[in-house]
């Protein structure tokens, strides 16, 4: 994928050396301990763990453009998506407003709870930030065996989905399943199978944006396979178990970003109305 005109976004909180760094606990800490479950986290350790206190002024970190290369590429890549979005809700005479990334390392206090790195990427609505430890990628590419730029910049394009989310309403929806398991499991695997889709879209729009290189959406396609549901349960425990379910299976997670990247249109990411997933 070629960045090399784009814009990076300076909505970018660096807090990588900073050790802890403040937050508390919300209705976002339900995303993270869904989040934690999937990569093979206790969830009750993400949410013991959180604190309530929200973050002093001076502990937030460094805001800007990053300098080192794959600091500056998801800076680039989180520009994209405003450029992209933005337009997106101009056309539907709405206003976006864009997220925050944080990168850090290890651990780090959000407004959903504190955060690991054992969580992989995630958004937290309640301060309407993406948090990622770039050493999610090392896994991506020597556990998930999912390597390539695009399938990095779908990381970051699924989060932001989440955000859109956010900015539409969607995350009502997963706050009215609180307490009700089986139906906060099948809201959360739609509210992932969304979020993918969404990626999709913002896929679609850059390949008219940016160069795409041959292979760019088969690397996307290759980390949605590697991060279903199905995959990673048969991976850490030898079994399956549908009702557990949070982000959808590998064959869901795929056709659902192919729907978004093949369409453009995010009115076609509708896995709430969807009668199979």
């Amino acid at each position: 994928m070629e960045l090399g005109e784009q814009r990076a976004s300076s909505n970018v909180e660096d807090r990588r050396g900073m050790g802890m760094v403040g937050g508390g606990l919300g209705v976002g800490g339900i995303v993270i301990a869904l989040i934690a479950y999937f990569l093979g986290v206790d969830p009750r350790m993400a949410l013991n763990v959180a604190e309530q206190v929200a973050p002093p002024a001076h502990e937030q970190g460094h805001q800007g453009t990053p300098n080192d290369e794959l600091g500056r590429f998801v800076a680039k890549v989180l520009g994209s998506t405003e450029d992209v979005w933005t337009k997106i809700f101009e056309q539907s005479g709405a206003q976006y407003r864009p997220p925050t990334l944080v990168l850090y390392d290890g651990m780090t206090r959000t407004a959903c709870g504190t955060g690991q790195a054992a969580m992989g990427p995630f958004y937290c609505p309640n301060d309407e930030k993406l948090y990622v430890d770039l050493s999610f990628y090392r896994d991506l590419q020597n556990r998930f065996h999912a390597p390539g730029d695009f399938a990095e910049a779908y990381v970051v394009a699924h989060e932001v989905g989440h955000h859109v989310q956010k900015l539409t309403g969607q995350f009502r929806r997963l706050e009215a399943a609180r307490g009700r398991t089986s139906g906060q499991t099948g809201v959360s695997v739609r509210m992932e199978l969304q979020a993918d889709c969404y990626a999709g879209v913002w896929g679609n729009h850059a390949g008219l944006m940016h160069e795409l290189d041959p292979g760019d959406l088969e690397e996307a396609l290759a980390a949605a396979t590697a991060i279903g549901d199905d995959r990673l349960q048969q991976q850490t425990q030898g079994r399956v178990v549908p009702e557990s379910f949070t982000h959808g299976t590998s064959a869901q997670r795929t056709r659902w970003f192919k729907r978004g990247f093949d369409s453009g249109r995010p009115q076609d990411c509708d896995t709430f109305s969807a009668a199979s997933l």
